[in-house]
């Protein structure tokens, strides 16, 4: 049987899944047909022990004489032992994108938080907008070292980051690209550059926390705090600032912290997406009780602090708040330092070191002692205490049993 226009012409689709039909003349080359009529031209030929069939193109875009020269081409480069599939994935790897890569990676990496996720795709837009369109192979080393630099003259820590992202990139790519043959497409990743040539930043940890003479001013400034929206808006920020402060919580997990986590009947507050993936309980000193008894009486939905503009979804990064209580206060403060803050607190109020790595839920691996050690929610709730109390006393909050203003009516 010899394939031609006139046979392809005349073929009828199959009842079920499809037909094949081999042509007599040129071994290896065929044509198959489809239950919905479609018919598409291959080569079928045992490529490392295995048969392998390549589709060349449907018919009749691909015309008989086209599809029987290009399956002479596949069948020569296969007699001199070249692997046609192979060498076509190795031609679409080396032409991967960084962004292709990235996304592969996240597909890969489960477990990676949406934070995370997001932090990362803002370093990449940030440091190498202009590399994210281009094949990960066309990346070198000069071009690292570079834009490390260059970028490190606006932000040492972010082009840090960047830079390490890109390696574990690269280092992910090592093992998901390979050529022909079945060995890695990257040779070597350019991003070692920095480390033999000791160019990567060093950046010192921040260490800043609202010392105590400060905490005054910076309640102050709290309290004065008004929002456009009007003073529930208002009062949804200071509640923020306030529980990160009292709890030492991350700026997220308080952010995103929903009524499903808090019982105010046990007095405890549950946070299970953590960044180290433990689950975290810890006890509510009676002043954090009062805020969130007010606070729940005009919930909106199941976030602790509700977005106003979606019904849905939790307050967004309060950056413009923080700003301007920095303007009021006087006091120059992130997010974060209040969470060093408490620690800072805690650490000085003598309090055993298990109790307070239980409050922040940092994990206790090098210390074999720790791993006998389970301390109960309610061992934490008197160190809890000590901390508010200090704190109260600190910023000139007069009675721990009442929250320094009271919400009047519904936020919306």
């Amino acid at each position: 049987m010899k394939i031609t226009k006139s046979f392809i012409d005349k073929l009828t689709p199959p009842t079920k899944e499809q037909a094949l039909y081999r042509d007599d003349l040129l071994k290896g080359f065929g044509v198959r047909i489809t239950v919905s009529n479609v018919k598409a031209f291959f080569v079928e030929k045992r490529i490392k022990r295995k048969v392998k069939r390549i589709t060349l193109g449907r018919y009749p875009e691909l015309t008989v004489e086209q599809a029987r020269n290009e399956a002479q081409k596949l069948l020569g480069k296969i007699a001199t032992g070249i692997d046609p599939v192979a060498e076509k994935k190795e031609e679409k790897s080396r032409a991967i994108t960084l962004t292709q890569v990235f996304d592969d990676y996240l597909k890969a990496r489960k477990s990676l938080k949406a934070t995370t996720i997001l932090d990362y795709r803002r370093v990449l837009k940030q440091v190498v907008p202009d590399w994210l369109d281009k094949p990960l192979l066309s990346i070198t080393k000069e071009m690292v070292a570079k834009r490390h630099i260059k970028y490190g003259e606006r932000s040492k820590a972010r082009s840090n980051l960047a830079m390490r992202l890109l390696r574990a990139l690269f280092n992910f790519a090592t093992g998901e690209y390979e050529d022909a043959n079945g060995k890695s497409l990257i040779l070597e990743n350019p991003i070692k550059r920095l480390s033999h040539t000791r160019a990567w930043y060093r950046v010192e940890r921040r260490q800043t926390i609202i010392k105590k003479h400060d905490l005054p001013l910076w309640y102050d400034g709290l309290m004065r705090y008004t929002n456009p929206a009007g003073e529930q808006q208002a009062s949804l920020f200071k509640d923020y600032f306030l529980l990160i402060l009292f709890t030492g919580l991350r700026r997220q997990e308080a952010i995103t912290l929903q009524w499903s986590a808090v019982d105010l009947k046990a007095k405890t507050l549950t946070i299970t997406d953590t960044k180290n993936h433990l689950s975290h309980t810890i006890p509510l000193s009676d002043f954090l009780c009062k805020l969130l008894e007010n606070r729940k009486e005009h919930a909106i939905n199941n976030y602790v602090f509700p977005s106003t503009e979606s019904k849905q979804q939790h307050l967004v990064e309060p950056r413009k708040a923080m700003l301007q209580i920095r303007k009021l206060s006087a006091v120059d403060f992130t997010i974060h330092d209040l969470r060093r803050t408490f620690i800072t607190v805690a650490e000085s109020l003598d309090i055993p070191v298990y109790a307070l790595k239980r409050l922040l839920n940092h994990k206790m691996t090098s210390d074999v002692t720790a791993g006998y050690v389970v301390i109960d929610v309610e061992r934490l709730r008197k160190p809890m205490q000590q901390i508010t109390d200090y704190l109260l006393k600190a910023t000139g909050i007069k009675n721990s049993s009442l929250v320094p203003f009271k919400h009047n009516t519904k936020v919306v």
